[in-house]
């Protein structure tokens, strides 16, 4: 392919996100507002608030996130599938983990008229975790600790780090759509690709 999924889902994003910090009323009616998703039924900011970011660097960080680490699970998928069945299993893993990292939020705050949240992480979250599957050795590095980890350590980490800081939710960002959409996305990769399975594990006992 001449132009890669990868790049034309980030440059969707940028452009949606740009144009939302010019425009408050698509933000306002983009944005996951789980009150208004349960209470009228406006289902689309699930996907919708996936193409929104608070500012640039929480978009430069996702995108960013997502160029390094979709490639890779982009190749694997046509590769595995051929085109076009693997671009939209690898499109549709992305749009959906998006959703499904925002369910546990919606629940959690469906009477919350002050919650919103916005972002990338949860599809971006699954594209990491689907290309540990894939590559369980990459070296992967934790800003500040300088120190390279190696992706299937870094998986264990970012998880309990995840699971730990959305009980806490004092923060302001959504950890609980971090754990649920690398959740997803490794299980899934899993469900479409189980031939990795034996490789995934040998390459850790190996390690």
């Amino acid at each position: 392919m001449i132009l890669s999924i990868t790049i034309i889902l980030i440059a969707v994003t940028v452009l949606v996100s740009l144009f939302a910090w010019q425009n408050q009323n698509l933000m306002e009616n983009w944005v996951h507002h789980p009150q208004s998703v349960a209470r009228d039924k406006e289902w689309w900011r699930l996907l919708t608030s996936g193409f929104l970011h608070a500012d640039f660097m929480h978009l430069f960080f996702n995108m960013f996130s997502f160029y390094v680490f979709g490639g890779v699970v982009e190749q694997v998928f046509l590769g595995a599938f051929g085109f076009p069945m693997g671009a939209i299993f690898y499109v549709l893993l992305y749009l959906a983990a998006i959703v499904v990292s925002d369910i546990p939020t919606l629940i959690k705050h469906k009477n919350d008229s002050r919650y919103y949240s916005l972002g990338a992480s949860g599809g971006v979250a699954a594209i990491i975790f689907a290309s540990i599957y894939f590559n369980p050795l990459t070296e992967l590095i934790i800003f500040p600790i300088p120190i390279p980890i190696k992706g299937y350590i870094f998986g264990a980490l970012y998880l309990g780090y995840s699971y730990y800081l959305s009980k806490r939710g004092n923060d302001g960002i959504n950890h609980s759509a971090h754990f649920y959409g690398a959740a997803f996305g490794f299980l899934v990769s899993v469900l479409l690709v189980p031939s990795q399975i034996l490789g995934f594990f040998q390459a850790i006992i190996g390690s």
